[in-house]
């Protein structure tokens, strides 16, 4: 009994790390964060809706600050990057669609990789927000401090929609 045990502990680590190594990386050979959400478009654009103009990245997902984060580099690691991935790019970001280029920039991450900044702050996405557009981190307070969507201007919206936002277990 004990031989098989020990055979079922070996397989259930294997897989527990093939599962690890898979979700680690992201297929990009320029990320090696698997929390980082990297974009070759690498763009940063505006887009309209119930919290005004806020920005979003190439994908259409909205791009949250964390105020955390009070230069532009980044304090949100580990489990926090999973749970609010980075916005990383592996070349310049681009500004489109009523976003200043010259807010636009990027902070060099403890991983190496480029996050994108705004204004100063480095932008993130939220793995809540299942759909491009969606703002289901606005106004969240976890891992120490409260994350906003960023509006054109740079700055926080801090204003909140009138839908439910999802719990985030656990933090």
């Amino acid at each position: 009994m004990r031989h098989h045990a020990r055979a079922f502990i070996a397989v259930a680590g294997a897989v527990f790390v093939a599962t690890a190594a898979t979700a680690y990386t992201d297929g990009n050979s320029h990320a090696p964060s698997a929390a980082a959400t990297s974009s070759s478009s690498s763009t940063v654009s505006a887009k309209s809706g119930s919290l005004g103009k806020i920005l979003v990245n190439g994908k259409g997902q909205t791009l949250y600050l964390f105020q955390a984060d009070k230069t532009s580099k980044s304090t949100c690691n580990g489990s926090c990057a999973k749970t609010w991935p980075p916005y990383t790019v592996s070349g310049k970001p681009t500004a489109k669609n009523g976003v200043q280029s010259g807010k636009l920039s990027t902070s060099t991450r403890s991983d190496g990789s480029k996050q994108v900044t705004y204004n100063g702050h480095p932008l993130y996405t939220f793995s809540g927000d299942k759909k491009a557009g969606q703002t289901n981190g606005q106004g969240l307070k976890v891992f120490g401090a409260k994350w906003y969507v960023v509006g054109t201007n740079g700055k926080q919206i801090t204003k909140t929609t009138s839908t439910s936002t999802p719990s985030v277990g656990g933090y």
